[in-house]
């Protein structure tokens, strides 16, 4: 669909490869344009509302242009040899620039209707922009002429002049996965460029110099974890089914996006200060992410070592001096941090650090599901599909002890979490099929569904769980009650974290303390 320059008229194709114009106040249909074939996906108004023509492309690549005037198709443009995905037009009107997935873009004389140019980009091109006639030196655009941006499988922008098909910008912006752009738009009054990326992500630009100014965050699928950030717990940090973690800014719900994994990230911890967390994926890494007084997130270092997927992780509890991972390969590896990365000056212009794991230990029989580390930095939990949580002394990974009694496994997904969680070094809380157990002070506490997540609240008089029936119940460990159940989730609820300013005393509790299906 598009709206002509006047804002009255709203042209739709459809799928009968028909062109349709509609009077929008008085509603009724003015127009209907045959001779499409197939699927009409593209239609555009010409921006001079005086000469009344409108441009449609279908299925066959070609680009038609129709008289509202006269009521026929007075040419049609050949020279795409795939589907033609925009069209934009130079301020005097007699220019129109065509894009298209056969990764060329194309200069049309309108007055001619003949192609004056045809530059090769060297992408599959989804949108592209014509650019005002003005002089922008950041972006390459020195002298007079048409210039255009680019959006496309290659996930950046690029500035092309047309006069001699050269690329004259490119945005300094790595490609990764999920930022191939769909769709791109330049808001000229507003100075702002508008991008969207396969990731149903919203990337708004600063116009003269495509800084990103805001980043707005689409459909984030099942979350898979979620941790508090900052000091007062003023920022959350979320992992859904994506490379790509979200941090959100809970005052103001600003986003920002963070790449750096290339496949999905299963796990999180935060550092107890809260300026350092930790992430590990499906692509067998763990990094580690800092967050400065502004709220700027960046990767501050990165490790890689296990053979399988990374689909727990834990950081030390006293100080910001180590991290466990556990993995699909059964083994469990401590990842000491180097004291380069605990500088506050320190910046990596060179890219992040290069995490080394200072101990590996085979642990269980199956996949390591959950580790934690005790509150005082010498003990190190580990559960695992074996059906076994293990007590280990740190810094070798020394076995303590077995610990057993769950007759069930927790399932037979790699990424679903168990949680071991200490108040005290003494009291240690695993989760498991349908109930929770503490080992050291003999309680069972039995629901009614698989139980996903635990943390202890209340200076650890309390226990929240979140289970499969989307479910977060809040525990008396002392008289094993549930005192209160939080109804909010419509699925699974695999995230959960009570952040530091309210964990030693619970309070009220809210529906967003969780995670589950956004």
């Amino acid at each position: 669909m598009a709206f002509d320059p006047t804002s009255t008229l709203l042209a739709t194709g459809g799928c009968d490869g028909a062109v349709r114009v509609w009077d929008i106040v008085r509603h009724y249909g003015t127009h209907h344009f045959r001779g499409s074939p197939g699927v009409v996906h593209l239609v555009a108004f010409h921006p001079d509302p005086t000469r009344l023509l409108l441009f449609s492309s279908a299925t066959d690549a070609a680009i038609r242009v129709w008289s509202l005037q006269d009521r026929s198709c007075l040419a049609v443009l050949t020279a795409h040899y795939s589907a033609v995905t925009s069209l934009a037009f130079s301020a005097d009107g007699h220019s129109m620039l065509s894009s298209g997935r056969d990764k060329i873009c194309i200069i049309w004389d309108l007055q001619s209707c003949q192609a004056t140019r045809t530059v090769p980009v060297f992408e599959s091109v989804e949108a592209a922009v014509l650019l005002p006639e003005e002089p922008v030196s950041q972006l390459g655009v020195k002298s007079p002429g048409l210039y255009f941006l680019t959006a496309g499988d290659q996930g950046t922008l690029r500035v092309w002049e047309a006069a001699s098909g050269q690329c004259v910008y490119t945005q300094a912006q790595p490609p990764g996965p999920g930022r191939e752009l769909t769709h791109c738009t330049l808001a000229h009054t507003a100075g702002v460029v508008l991008t969207a990326t396969t990731d149903h992500n919203l990337l708004l630009y600063e116009a003269h110099s495509l800084r990103l100014q805001k980043q707005f965050a689409g459909y984030s699928e099942e979350v898979l974890d979620v941790r508090f950030l900052g000091p007062e717990d003023s920022h959350v940090v979320v992992a859904s089914n994506s490379p790509c973690l979200k941090v959100f800014e809970l005052q103001t719900s600003a986003c920002q996006i963070l790449h750096g994994h290339t496949d999905i990230v299963l796990a999180l911890d935060v550092f107890r200060k809260g300026w350092l967390f930790a992430s590990c994926a499906k692509d067998q890494s763990v990094r580690i992410w800092r967050m400065n007084k502004a709220g700027q997130v960046m990767c501050v270092a990165q490790g890689s070592g296990h053979t399988h997927s990374v689909g727990t992780i834990c950081c030390s509890r006293l100080k910001e001096s180590f991290l466990v991972t556990g993995s699909q390969d059964c083994t469990v590896k401590l990842w000491p941090l180097p004291k380069a990365l605990l500088s506050k000056n320190t910046a990596p212009d060179n890219g992040p650090i290069l995490l080394q794991a200072q101990t590996t230990q085979r642990c269980h029989d199956k996949d390591i599901n959950s580790v934690a580390i005790a509150p005082n930095d010498k003990l190190l939990a580990t559960g695992s599909q074996d059906r076994t949580a293990k007590l280990w002394a740190l810094p070798q990974c020394q076995l303590l002890g077995v610990f057993s009694g769950h007759r069930v496994a927790s399932g037979a997904s790699s990424s679903l979490p168990w949680t071991r969680c200490w108040p005290r070094p003494q009291l240690m809380a695993p989760s498991s099929s349908g109930h929770s157990k503490t080992s050291a002070v003999s309680r069972h506490l039995r629901g009614t569904m698989l139980c996903l997540k635990v943390a202890f609240v209340s200076r650890g008089t309390q226990l929240l769980s979140s289970g499969s029936d989307g479910l977060v119940k809040l525990w008396t460990i002392k008289n094993n009650e549930c005192v209160r159940t939080l109804d909010a989730h419509e699925d699974k609820v695999w995230g959960l974290h009570a952040g530091w300013t309210t964990a030693p005393s619970l309070g009220p509790v809210t529906p967003e303390s969780s995670s589950g299906r956004m």
